[in-house]
């Protein structure tokens, strides 16, 4: 008993979990959380955020220590009474370079905006793969729709085949419309076939972007929202708030200011001090020597590096606003041309659904109705529902475009609602 209860509780589970469904939101939130691309990224910014924390460093201090000024006759070393104190020292010999603090300052800007550029692509790569999740997940869910469109054919053509196999032993219907009615059934059934492999494709990649095991059970929420975008403004603003690729190449173009600031600091002198102390042989009386240093980086034979830097990273500037601009308008002009097939595209769906779908419903139960009054012939019936058919099917691919469209559309702008 007890192992028949464990049983059903099991097959129930099976059951709730086969049956749940995921919504869009929720697997566009598992893409960013758990994708390894997003790990990448993040592993890339936590990398520059912790390089830039040794920006204020300083140059480490030398220290030395040897002979200084001693004879290698070692007999000269020690004192003789003769007048001779002795010769040589032993001497140890430390020095720091003090760097010049707009340097300090200008490194540690550059350094700690390093990871902002690749924050920005971090939000650029996210916003690719949410709109291939979106991709996906509308044709998955179109399919469904026309697999149910296609269970409801079969089951309609197997009983008009049943129904003219009846007639024609009676002699009320021709053979002819029999085997029309066989062969769309085969049609259909073919159809489910490439629908189904079509959903367990869609299932493997989201699977796959959600870092999943690729053949784990998964189903979708097949209701959707086709959104108002007719009023969408299309300025050069909006593209500069919105798009991630464009704020990379302004922190780029920021990050290469911090670069030339940073090389100018490099033109300016930079202080140190040395400090030896000599134990003298004999007797002759420590000494110590105590001496400020100066790098003077303007001297024309050690300028001309920095200078061709600072000339490089000024053209480098010019390249990142031009193609700053590039971005733009091309983005301009993709988006302008996906919003006017939107709404287009989106009049058609509207004439589908309010127009020409129900019209051929009424059609189509019309002859259905004769049919079964004997007033209508199979072929009529067959051909009012093959047009139905082919209608709905071409509406579900027109709506799959509508939503592609509009996922394009958000991926254009980035759009995360």
């Amino acid at each position: 008993m007890k192992i028949k209860f464990l049983i059903i509780v099991l097959l129930m589970a099976y059951t709730t979990v086969k049956a749940q469904q995921i919504k869009l939101d929720s697997i566009l939130n598992e893409i960013q959380r758990v994708n390894p691309l997003m790990k990448m990224y993040d592993a890339d910014i936590r990398s520059m955020d912790e390089d830039a924390k040794g920006a204020r460093s300083w140059m480490p201090p030398e220290a030395g220590a040897g002979f200084y000024m001693t004879p290698y006759d070692t007999k000269m070393w020690k004192a003789d009474g003769m007048g001779n104190p002795g010769m040589g020292q032993f001497m140890i010999s430390a020095q720091q370079m003090f760097p010049n603090r707009s340097r300090l300052d200008a490194e540690s800007n550059y350094m700690l905006s390093m990871s902002s550029v690749e924050k920005e692509k971090k939000n650029y790569s996210l916003n690719e793969l949410y709109a291939g999740a979106k991709k996906d997940y509308y044709g998955w869910m179109m399919d469904k729709k026309k697999l149910k469109i296609l269970e409801q054919d079969e089951k309609l053509l197997r009983f008009m085949i049943e129904n003219a196999e009846l007639r024609y032993k009676n002699g009320m219907e021709k053979i002819s419309a029999y085997y029309k009615a066989k062969a769309a059934l085969g049609n259909v059934q073919n159809m489910k076939l490439m629908l189904e492999s079509g959903i367990r494709q869609n299932r493997i990649a989201l699977n796959a972007l959600m870092y999943r095991d690729k053949q784990q059970l998964l189903e979708i929420d097949t209701a959707y929202l086709v959104k108002d975008y007719s009023g969408l403004a299309l300025d050069s603003g909006t593209f500069i708030n919105a798009r991630s690729d464009i704020k990379a190449v302004d922190r780029e173009i920021q990050l290469n200011d911090l670069q030339g600031k940073l090389e100018r600091t490099k033109l300016r002198p930079e202080f140190g001090i040395k400090y030896d102390h000599m134990i003298a042989f004999g007797n002759m009386p420590l000494q110590f020597s105590l001496m400020a240093m100066v790098k003077i980086p303007i001297a024309p034979w050690s300028s001309k590096m920095y200078k061709a830097k600072i000339e490089s990273y000024k053209w480098k500037g010019e390249a990142l606003s031009q193609q700053r601009l590039m971005v733009i308008n091309e983005a301009q002009g993709m988006t302008s041309s996906m919003l006017t097939d939107f709404i287009s595209k989106k009049r058609q769906v509207k004439l589908y659904e309010d127009n020409i779908i129900p019209a051929l419903k009424r059609n189509y139960q019309t002859m259905q109705l004769g049919y079964q009054q004997n007033t209508e012939e199979m072929f009529m019936l067959f051909d009012a529902w093959e047009t139905l058919n082919m209608t709905q099917l071409e509406y579900i691919d027109q709506l799959r475009q509508l939503l592609i469209m509009q996922s394009e559309l958000e991926r254009l702008l980035e759009i995360k609602e």
